[in-house]
């Protein structure tokens, strides 16, 4: 999956930059150019995405001229494709252009003009006092990207495609130009990749992987495969069979299933996460049209989703986030919603006629699931009733009947650099000296497959959402290749990362950051005439903060130390260790826990989670049996822990209100005479307790 070009020193690569900029025109702003001209800029930019249209403003304001290629018909990416409802983290290190965007956002709807279906005062995101908004129609992001775009006279090119197999042109490390499939060229001294997909990087020759590493890789816990693990919300609650004729497993699988089983947890694959279409829907009957039934409507592909409902999960599967004017930014929810698993594995890498038919496909399958869900008769009344106050906005998406233009591309190629960001990176055990943007969001995977258990049910799996505990910095050396390979070529969108830290990196904000950072590098590298890998980082931090980026830690998030298992005395098993039932979260928000993180009950469905271990004791003697939890006011105080140990079995109520004892991380619970061999049981439960309850580690340690 990787790929290789040859090596070429940076200093030579820097003269072939200085004669580049020579050649390219002077910043004239994309005004009165001849077609020549046009196709010649100081940088040249593939891929109006968020980040692809925060590089180019940012180009044009330090002075220098720019060419933005839109291979589409739109730009903006996601941000203006229907993800209204910006998934951000922490907002106070959003800064540059990406919070002037969310500024211009709020001004927007300051206006009273801007309200047609609702007031301001209805919606309930919009606050008055706050210098930013984060919720918005599609069209309005879409217009106001123009809008940007237009002030900054920067060159927008629209519908025009990379020729991939032929179309990049290199001298050495360097990118000399790059062709389209209409043989348009496009020369200049330095370039920016802004696609989701990675195409100007890999059609470059730079490394690049697809797929979800191994944990062992990059000391990882929450990548590979992840069934122990995928204990949330969006996974099958109830009993469903999988086979096409129930109960008969010779008659084949539903579509949708694979055949693996749930294979080994931690291990890496070629899957991606799912795609969907954030689909934007509206409550307005005046400015709704009913979710049309795709021409090729097969209900066969929907048969687990009536199963589902038939087997009692009767939750809606959907999730609606209210956007202005009664419409909604809408993701995938529960065990089958509009995330298309298994759709998209060969997307990363396929040629535009593929792409297109995975495209088409993922949107008869959720245009065949909306119609389902709002009028097969299988489906419950309840939720049909529900889908009966929602349509397509008749003002959104005119020129595609209502349907948003952008697939949600979760994750496709990832550049493999001399810095690869990772879960270690996310939770701030390694921090990054380099800075060009922060990071704040859970690691998200939505699911990636759907398998047969042991137990002969249909289950999904890489479902993963876990908080980092709070920003944490993104590396200047993510967001360019390695020293051995292209010089003058950022990416800010498929930049080097694992599977798991990407799913916290793939956020718009995030994207609008790295692609401003990755304009200022050109820039400076080009004034500086030298490679992007040897641009002083203190020239490039001066500018970045100069120009409004937030670049380093709240005073509060500090480096992480982890207690590992293997640092601590005894038997210790962590809560990656434990037998699961119910729906625990993961959080690492509040100090004093083993291993990465811990899991809590987030203090509801009482009496239906459980955590269990199972130790044995290495010799005979005496052992203290300890529980490890994070304290705070918000846990419980009457927490029941269960020890069955041979023929006995008693139950000790915790406080975790109360620091543990053992140096604040564990408590002791009993002490116990085993002999060699002997099993140990602890199952922590959640029944009856008053607060949150927490699951974190369990100790056998011999005392005598």
């Amino acid at each position: 999956m990787q790929r290789l070009k040859p090596v070429c020193s940076l200093a030579f690569a820097a003269s072939l930059v200085f004669a580049v900029v020579l050649s390219a025109s002077p910043n004239t702003n994309g005004q009165d150019k001849t077609k020549a001209n046009t196709d010649t800029a100081d940088v040249v930019i593939y891929g109006g995405t968020s980040a692809g249209v925060a590089a180019a403003i940012q180009v044009s304001r330090m002075g220098r001229s720019v060419i933005l290629i839109e291979p589409g018909k739109h730009i903006g990416g996601l941000t203006a494709g229907g993800l209204g409802f910006t998934d951000s983290g922490d907002k106070k290190v959003i800064g540059g252009i990406a919070r002037e965007f969310y500024r211009r956002i709020h001004k927007h709807y300051e206006s009273p003009e801007a309200w047609v279906f609702e007031k301001a005062t209805a919606h309930g995101r919009f606050r008055p006092n706050e210098d930013a908004m984060w919720t918005f129609e599609p069209k309005v992001a879409e217009a106001l990207f123009h809008e940007m775009l237009t002030e900054a006279k920067v060159t927008l090119v629209m519908t025009e495609q990379l020729n991939r197999a032929t179309g990049v042109k290199l001298h050495g490390s360097l990118i000399e130009s790059i062709t389209m499939e209409s043989g348009r060229t496009f020369r200049g001294a330095q370039f920016i990749d802004g696609t989701y997909e990675g195409d100007l990087m890999a059609a470059a020759g730079v490394r690049y992987t697809v797929g979800r590493e191994a944990n062992s890789l990059h000391n990882e816990t929450l990548n590979g495969n992840q069934v122990k693990a995928n204990t949330h919300n969006h996974r099958f609650v109830k009993n469903v069979d999988p086979y096409v004729k129930q109960g008969e497993p010779s008659s084949g699988l539903l579509p949708g299933i694979e055949a693996d089983g749930p294979g080994v947890d931690g291990t890496g694959d070629h899957r991606v996460q799912a795609y969907c279409f954030r689909m934007c829907m509206s409550n307005v009957p005046e400015n709704s049209v009913p979710f049309p039934k795709p021409d090729n409507y097969d209900e066969n592909r929907y048969e687990l989703l009536f199963r589902n409902f038939e087997a009692g999960d009767l939750r809606f599967p959907l999730s609606p986030d209210m956007m202005p004017n009664g419409k909604t930014d809408t993701n995938n929810n529960s065990a089958f919603s509009t995330d298309y698993l298994g759709g998209n594995y060969k997307y990363p890498d396929a040629s535009y006629a593929e792409r297109a038919a995975i495209i088409r496909d993922h949107e008869d399958y959720q245009k065949g699931l909306m119609w389902s869900l709002a009028n097969h008769p299988r489906v419950p009344e309840s939720i049909r009733k529900e889908m009966s106050k929602w349509g397509l906005p008749k003002d959104e998406f005119v020129n595609n009947g209502n349907w948003p233009h952008q697939l949600y591309i979760r994750e496709a190629r990832r550049m493999v650099s001399d810095y690869v960001v990772s879960e270690l990176d996310c939770r701030r055990v390694r921090i990054a000296e380099d800075s060009v943007g922060l990071g704040s969001y859970n690691m998200d995977s939505h699911n990636v497959r759907r398998f047969v258990t042991a137990e002969g049910f249909v289950q999904n799996e890489g479902d993963i959402q876990v908080s980092p505990g709070g920003p944490y910095l993104i590396s200047y050396r993510s967001i360019i290749p390695s020293k051995d390979q292209i010089s003058n070529l950022a990416v800010p969108a498929a930049l080097s990362s694992t599977h798991i830290a990407f799913g916290s990196i793939r956020m718009e904000p995030v994207f609008m950051i790295l692609g401003q950072s990755a304009a200022t590098a050109a820039v400076l590298a080009i004034e500086s005439k030298v490679a992007l890998q040897s641009l002083p980082y203190a020239k490039l931090r001066e500018r970045m903060l100069k120009d409004g980026q937030v670049l380093d830690l709240p005073p509060t998030a500090h480096k992480k130390v982890v207690t590992s298992k293997a640092s601590l005395p005894g038997i210790v098993m962590d809560d990656t260790d434990a037998e699961l039932t119910g729906v625990w979260t993961h959080s690492a928000s509040t100090g004093g826990y083993v291993g990465h993180d811990y899991i809590h009950d987030a203090d509801v469905e009482k009496g239906m989670k459980t955590a269990r271990w199972t130790l044995k004791a290495p010799t005979s003697g005496e052992f203290d049996l300890r529980i490890s939890y994070s304290q705070n006011p918000n846990r419980a105080t009457n927490v029941p822990v269960r020890i069955t140990a041979g023929d006995t079995t008693r139950t000790v109520t915790v406080n975790q209100q109360k620091t543990p004892a053992v140096d604040g991380l564990f408590q002791k619970v009993e002490t116990l005479k085993l002999k060699a061999g002997e099993v140990v049981e602890v199952v922590v439960s959640n029944e009856g307790t008053n607060g949150h309850v927490i699951a974190d580690a369990v100790q056998l340690l011999q005392v005598k």
